[in-house]
């Protein structure tokens, strides 16, 4: 068992100067952060695993190809692989817990 905090793996992921960092990894699995900042561009493309993201805090918009949804602490959002995803217009500090399944990578040829 591993456990982890929000706070503790963004503090990490700030000394590395990324948006995102992974903090879990198995054959089956891997978990992340991802932080926008206010006004910051969303440039990710999509991915070749299923995704669950968890936003922790912030406000933003997020745009699929099957649809949009306004995004804020406790929005759950699932998007299966390979479907075109972005958050825009992030009014707040985005903080995303993502789920990847299988890990992520895993799946690219």
């Amino acid at each position: 068992m591993n456990g982890y905090t929000v706070d503790k793996v963004d503090a990490e992921r700030l000394q590395t100067k990324e948006p995102w960092i992974e903090f879990q990894r198995s054959a089956d699995l891997s978990t992340g952060l991802y932080v926008l900042e206010a006004g910051e561009i969303d440039e990710q493309v999509p991915h070749t695993e299923d995704e669950i993201y968890v936003a922790v805090s912030g406000r933003a918009r997020f745009e699929a190809s099957t649809g949009n949804v306004d995004v804020g602490p406790g929005t759950i959002l699932f998007v299966p692989a390979n479907e075109e995803h972005r958050f825009v217009d992030v009014t707040e500090t985005l903080r995303l817990v993502v789920v990847f399944g299988p890990a992520e990578g895993a799946n690219e040829k």
